[in-house]
């Protein structure tokens, strides 16, 4: 179906041209016509199927309409991190080209002052993480009475980073008379009973199956012993010559340490994740779209929403603790009909993990065996660090075994006070958002 028999404006259908589409995905065919004529909807999406357009579009039409009296926030969209929200606020942008529509972003990591003073100077349609959304609510610098829209986006992730209580105290200041959407790559038993709280006689959409993956990502496993993962994959980014790739670690500390071991390789690369300030992770994020870096290395939480163009190689250095987050890792490339490969260098540590990951894509994932990294079928399988920094002094990764038995001290055997699954408890994570 075409984006010009969806009951577009001239104005966004010029702005959609410009953007070089011109035929809707099914999210967008299903949920655009819904939205324009008022409907709550619970839309099921993957990342990389349009479900940003699909929300934003007819929202800018609704928004056409001018209201009565002084400027006011007229629609409100959730985000789980702030690289999403930054994200959305783009496309706003870019399909609002041709409307006066104001729009904003706000999340943490940054100056709330600016955020205060764009607020005061007057906004339709505002884009934030609940934390720092919140935080302008309780001090009072924010009025959400207007609301007429409220999108709340990727509910699952919302529900997986702690965001629950800061969601219900926000939905407290929006006014009882409002259109809701919400979009989740899943359907849990959680989402249905937020959906139930906040949906009214909502329409149910959904364009892919459950936890499915892009058919057009080619999935290969690399079985390779612990010790030899950098090199394996040092070789094989320079060997194929790629120029772009995007490597997922389970940790912070160990997105920086592979960080460093690429760029000693020769390979340019960065590190994001929630210890990053907001600029680096910004900056970071455009040099590796401009080309600049070849690598950029990142944890879950600061790569989900990341939308990057034709982007070839995705790779879990590191299988995600939680299997539903593989998904969403490969989900990073093969979009908008590109192909691409995701590759997962796998160790013995890690045999249990990828079970459950097979187990969820009902399918086996393709094994090659890479020349010259037979797997140590000696060595036993570890438990896995979930999160916390390696011990003072500890060795790295491909250096000689410690001697000594000297006992770490007190503040090295400290841990970061993670959750099971490698997240941070939620007060973390409304800290970072």
């Amino acid at each position: 179906m075409l984006f010009n028999q969806l009951g577009l404006s001239a104005e966004l259908l010029r702005a959609v041209e410009e953007q070089g589409y011109s035929v809707a995905t099914p999210i967008q065919q299903k949920a655009i016509p819904l939205v324009l004529e008022g409907k709550d909807v619970l839309a099921g999406a993957q990342t990389g199927t349009g479900k940003t357009a699909a929300f934003v579009l007819p929202m800018l039409q609704k928004l056409q309409k001018k209201s009565d009296g002084p400027r006011r926030i007229r629609a409100l969209i959730l985000t789980p991190t702030r690289e999403l929200a930054a994200q959305v606020h783009q496309s706003v942008q870019t399909y609002g080209a041709h409307h006066p529509v104001r729009a904003m972003e706000i999340y943490g990591g940054v100056s709330a002052r600016p955020q205060i003073s764009k607020i005061h100077r007057g906004v339709d349609v505002v884009i934030a993480t609940p934390g720092r959304l919140l935080d302008h609510v309780r001090q009072g610098n924010i009025n959400l009475s207007g609301v007429e829209m409220f999108v709340l986006d990727e509910a699952d992730r919302m529900l997986d980073m702690g965001f629950i209580r800061d969601i219900k105290q926000i939905i407290k200041q929006l006014p009882a008379k409002r259109q809701n959407l919400l979009f989740s790559a899943t359907f849990s038993a959680e989402i249905r009973e937020l959906a139930s709280g906040l949906l009214n006689n909502p329409i149910e959409v959904q364009v892919a199956a459950r936890n499915s993956t892009a058919d057009r990502v080619e999935q290969v496993v690399m079985p390779v012993d612990k010790l030899r993962k950098r090199e394996l994959l040092s070789e094989i980014i320079g060997k194929g010559n790629w120029r772009q790739v995007l490597v997922f670690t389970r940790t912070k500390h160990g997105a920086n340490r592979l960080a460093k071991q690429l760029e000693g390789d020769g390979i340019s690369t960065l590190a994001i994740h929630g210890g990053k300030g907001q600029g680096a992770r910004t900056k970071a994020l455009s040099d590796f779209k401009a080309g600049k870096i070849r690598v950029l290395v990142a944890t879950d939480i600061a790569a989900r929403g990341l939308d990057i163009d034709k982007l070839p190689h995705v790779v879990n250095y590191e299988l995600p603790n939680v299997a539903e987050d593989y998904v969403h890792r490969i989900g990073r490339t093969a979009r908008a009909g590109h192909d691409g490969t995701a590759i997962s260098l796998v160790c013995v540590d890690e045999l249990k993990l990828l079970k459950d990951i097979e187990k969820l894509l009902g399918q086996d994932i393709r094994k090659e065996f890479v020349a010259g990294y037979d797997v140590d079928k000696s060595i036993k399988a570890e438990p896995i660090n979930k999160g916390k920094p390696p011990r003072s002094g500890a060795p790295k990764a491909g250096a000689a075994p410690r001697r000594n038995k000297a006992r770490p001290s007190k503040n090295a055997r400290g841990g970061q006070g993670k959750r099971p699954g490698g997240h941070s408890n939620a007060g973390q994570q409304r800290r970072a958002s």
